[in-house]
């Protein structure tokens, strides 16, 4: 489809057809009074004007959001999500059924979440058809945040940045209000990071950042947050807890030194931690919720409990 916006109202009238697009006063009223009860802290997510929970709801890893089968236990815990305040839902195409486990809890709460989704494909029309297809899986009609998602090499970036690259799907949806944000992610190389922020204007990035990484040879958080600081760059963390091995004995006690160290990194705006269950979940909240920024000397004591163990707690460092 050639035209903008042919395009858009295709994905509106596919959405309307199927029946997906979810809008009911009685129950968004009913979503404000219910996420207005519980609360967690907030930060302005960069540049964006947005204030976004400290902690994110994550729909990949260790959780049954994203495996196949496990719906019943997936919608639990998307629940006791919205009932405990979370407000920040991140998903992928690639992320098996998570974006379908998400559709069907999140849509009458639209308005009161912040929603972002990703996109690995590097190429305008690739991008384009998996955003179609996220939209119409989350049975939403606009993303609050599309992502590149783990750009690892320059090859990456030459093939985003082509006339006919996925950037320019990301600049033709943020037009035609499909998209609020754009971001890039990655977990791999944080130069490469480096040069798409520099080769674009995102408005996020996520990236991984624990208190693991710092002893890596090429850690993100003392060369990619400076960047994001001097642009006004939103960052959203991940792999904060490296799939609880950062958990085992002789290293951290808990989430709360884990989440502690990310979040009181200056440039950290938020981070997203996925939940094998309700219970771990509520854990988690209860940590955001008496989250207080840990002093220089803390912060000191927490790498130093990682440094015999970081190569094992930065295995994702060689995904791609």
């Amino acid at each position: 489809m050639n035209s903008k916006l042919t395009r858009r109202n295709f994905i509106l009238s596919s959405l309307a057809s199927a029946g997906t697009i979810v809008g009911c006063a009685g129950l968004t009223q009913q979503t404000s009074a219910r996420l207005s009860l519980p609360t967690l802290p907030e930060r302005e997510l960069g540049n964006t004007g947005i204030k976004v929970p400290l902690l994110g709801l994550g729909g990949a890893g260790k959780t049954p959001l994203s495996w196949q089968g496990h719906e019943t236990a997936a919608l639990e815990i998307i629940e006791k999500a919205l009932s405990l305040g979370i407000r920040y839902y991140d998903t992928a195409a690639s992320y098996g059924p998570s974006e379908d486990y998400l559709g069907k809890v999140l849509p009458p709460y639209r308005k009161e979440i912040f929603l972002a989704s990703k996109t690995g494909f590097r190429d305008r029309d690739g991008a384009w058809r998996e955003l179609e297809r996220s939209l119409h899986s989350l049975n939403t009609d606009y993303l609050d945040l599309w992502q590149l998602h783990h750009v690892s090499f320059k090859e990456d970036l030459a093939q985003i940045f082509s006339s006919n690259g996925a950037i320019v799907a990301l600049e033709e949806a943020k037009e035609q209000k499909i998209i609020r944000f754009t971001g890039i992610t990655g977990h791999h190389e944080p130069e490469i990071i480096i040069e798409g922020l520099n080769r674009y204007p995102f408005d996020t990035t996520l990236i991984s950042i624990n208190a693991a990484d710092i002893h890596h040879p090429r850690p993100f958080s003392t060369s990619v947050l400076p960047v994001t600081q001097a642009k006004k760059i939103g960052v959203i963390a991940m792999k904060v807890p490296a799939y609880g091995k950062l958990f085992q004995p002789g290293v951290l006690t808990g989430m709360e030194q884990a989440f502690g160290y990310v979040m009181s990194l200056k440039g950290v705006d938020c981070c997203i931690i996925a939940a094998e269950n309700p219970e771990q979940l509520e854990a988690n909240v209860r940590v955001a919720q008496a989250f207080r920024p840990l002093p220089d000397s803390e912060l000191k004591a927490i790498e130093q409990l990682t440094a015999h163990a970081w190569e094992e707690n930065s295995f994702f460092r060689r995904w791609t």
